[in-house]
């Protein structure tokens, strides 16, 4: 889907505010554990990006089906189910797919939200399809898709000090100087799911990807 945006609502080099999305339902998961213990954690910044969606456009995960909480409404002008898979993380990728079934979406249709540890903490970054990286929950997804052709916005929460496993890194808590950035962090990924969704994903990797829009300390 976000191919084709790009090359049918705003060709001729006419991407700016003004394209219109396509008239195609879209599939935004936001990737996090489930439970109170976890929902301040590095792993959980994909939660936190659909909270953010969700409160600012109408959302409030009235649905709960084949172990996710959903709902379906609009983003800016793009129609959206807006998505938390409720299996902890390196079991999301089936509640995913069950989801992307009922609603008969391609792969390409879906973009996922989620932690990176190979990227510094305040930087965005927006791919179209690729590995898992170590990332258990794309692990889960790519095995339950067959493939990895979903685009992903990745938000880095940089690596762990010396002395501290990736595990219990990533199931932390940021630290008093992260939490002074965290708010601003979340609100420029929302910013780059509503740019992929209306101007597609190459204005978004433009617009996003570059380390100019790294929010440091």
């Amino acid at each position: 889907m976000w191919r084709r945006l790009s090359s049918l609502s705003c060709i001729m080099g006419l991407e700016s505010k003004k394209c219109e999305p396509l008239k195609q339902l879209a599939l935004v998961v936001g990737l996090g554990n489930p439970g109170t213990a976890y929902q301040k954690t590095r792993h959980n910044v994909g939660f936190m990006v659909a909270d953010k969606l969700a409160a600012e456009f109408g959302f409030t995960f009235g649905k709960r089906r084949f172990d996710t909480v959903f709902e379906r409404g609009l983003i800016e002008s793009a129609e959206v189910i807006l998505a938390k898979p409720m299996a902890f993380m390196n079991r999301s990728g089936p509640p995913v797919k069950r989801l992307t079934d009922f609603y008969k979406l391609s792969t390409d249709a879906v973009l996922v939200v989620h932690d990176d540890i190979d990227l510094a903490f305040g930087r965005l970054k927006i791919k179209e399809k690729g590995g898992h990286g170590g990332h258990n929950g794309i692990r889960s997804l790519i095995h339950a898709f067959g493939g990895g052709d979903f685009v992903r916005l990745r938000i880095g929460v940089g690596r762990s000090e010396a002395g501290i496993s990736v595990t219990d890194h990533v199931l932390g808590r940021f630290t008093n100087q992260e939490n002074k950035l965290l708010d601003q962090i979340i609100t420029k990924a929302r910013d780059a799911v509503v740019t992929i969704l209306c101007q597609g994903t190459k204005v978004g990797m433009t617009n996003f990807n570059s380390k100019n829009f790294m929010i440091t300390q």
